[in-house]
């Protein structure tokens, strides 16, 4: 039986339709079990994947960071809590920004706040900041802002008449109402790490002092609180100490963890004597600053603690070929006796993990493997993929008439 003109037009609209549609089909309920689970594995997005301003996916169970994209440099990688895959693209040099503790928003560091639920952006916080770390009930943020100048003035002798290295201010800003708030931490040349307590009264921040610390690459630690503005206590870390991340600080709020090294120290190490290092974990006392417990051995690709599996700490590492294009990130949980659990494994060629703070807090780890959908793309290209099909079916009705009207002209 042969189809006629508008039977065809018809069929090649339908097909477009549903082309558009079932690509934005809500997934499974299945997915909807295990959703708030961050999941063991996860992938590598398909080329044409959404960006989440295209796209939204909902809060997020874990971001990564990758270049295996089509921009071709770092790309934030989100996974969804419905197991949806979506991009968040950086600006050119732009450093990883901070995942709030809900998972629903996306901080940059030019102060942009990325709504991952619904894709919008917008700016609540002057440029020139860089987040440091959430706080625990996700409504504040501390971060650091430079006042070095950009511009050495000279005089006419070419002597040098500014110092464009300042002291930086620590600021508790409100990501959403864009308000700030200066506290007086002491004399930092820079913040390096900052970390929060449990119950979001103190803070804990690290850098170095001044210029020549700065070059020494020594660093301050020094725990205050916002609201008085009086520090509690600091201690000079050296050289071969680091504040552990902005999840430093113990759940039971009673110790704060460093990272801390044995080997060559300051900037005249080579690669060689760099790679030799070994790494621990110290303590410190959150009340005195004193040194407290027993240290935990962690291998050299440990970067920082990102939260707690009950009283064990789960850091950030890697893993894989010495190839660093090849190389995963992990989030691993280390306990006192020095095994090691791993808990998500990134895709090769991944750089960084982030996991929201309410899934860290549950100790909400091995969900399922979650695959990107190769359907999850934006709109634009399924608009590219029907304009062919609609040419198609033109020329095909096109085609179809002439026939007709050929056949009826003919001869009986």
């Amino acid at each position: 039986m042969r189809m006629t003109g508008r039977r065809l037009r018809r069929g090649a609209t339908v097909g477009v339709v549903l082309a558009l549609v079932v690509p934005c089909a809500p997934a499974a309920s299945a997915a909807d079990s295990t959703a708030g689970a961050v999941p063991a594995q996860v992938h590598n997005p398909w080329l044409w994947q959404a960006t989440v301003g295209q796209r939204p996916t909902g809060p997020a169970a874990l971001v990564f960071f990758t270049s295996r994209t089509r921009y071709l440099e770092s790309t934030g990688v989100l996974i969804g809590r419905d197991g949806g895959y979506r991009l968040i693209p950086l600006h050119v040099a732009e450093d990883h920004g901070l995942l709030s503790p809900d998972g629903r928003h996306y901080l940059r560091p030019s102060g942009e706040l990325l709504d991952l639920t619904s894709g919008q952006q917008r700016r609540p916080i002057h440029t020139g900041m860089r987040p440091l770390a959430w706080s625990p009930d996700g409504q504040r943020v501390l971060s650091t802002r430079s006042n070095d100048d950009s511009v050495i003035s000279y005089g006419p002798d070419n002597q040098q008449l500014n110092d464009p290295e300042k002291p930086d201010d620590l600021l508790i800003l409100d990501p959403y109402r864009g308000t700030e708030q200066v506290v007086a931490a002491g004399t930092f040349a820079a913040h390096a790490v900052a970390a929060w307590s449990p119950d979001g009264d103190l803070v804990a921040v690290a850098g170095p002092p001044d210029v020549p610390a700065t070059v020494a690459e020594r660093q301050r630690l020094v725990v205050i609180d916002p609201a008085g503005g009086v520090p509690r206590w600091q201690v000079e870390l050296g050289d071969r100490r680091m504040l552990a991340g902005p999840a430093a600080w113990h759940p039971d709020g009673r110790r704060i963890a460093l990272l801390a090294f044995d080997g060559c120290a300051g900037p005249g190490c080579t690669s060689d004597q760099a790679a030799a290092r070994t790494w621990r974990i110290e303590f410190l006392d959150a009340a005195t600053g004193q040194a407290v417990g027993q240290p935990l051995p962690v291998a050299a690709s440990t970067a920082e603690i990102v939260g707690w599996r009950g009283g064990d700490p789960v850091v950030k590492q890697s893993i894989g070929a010495d190839n660093d294009g090849d190389r995963q990130a992990i989030l691993a949980a280390l306990s006192p006796g020095g095994a090691r659990d791993v808990l998500v494994t990134g895709p090769p060629g991944s750089t960084d993990l982030a996991v929201p703070g309410d899934l860290l807090t549950r100790a909400a780890f091995g969900g399922p493997e979650r695959r990107p959908s190769p359907f999850a793309a934006p709109l634009w290209l399924y608009l590219a993929l029907a304009v062919p099909t609609l040419l198609a079916a033109a020329l095909a009705v096109r085609r179809l008439r002439r026939r007709r009207v050929a056949t009826g002209a003919a001869p009986a």
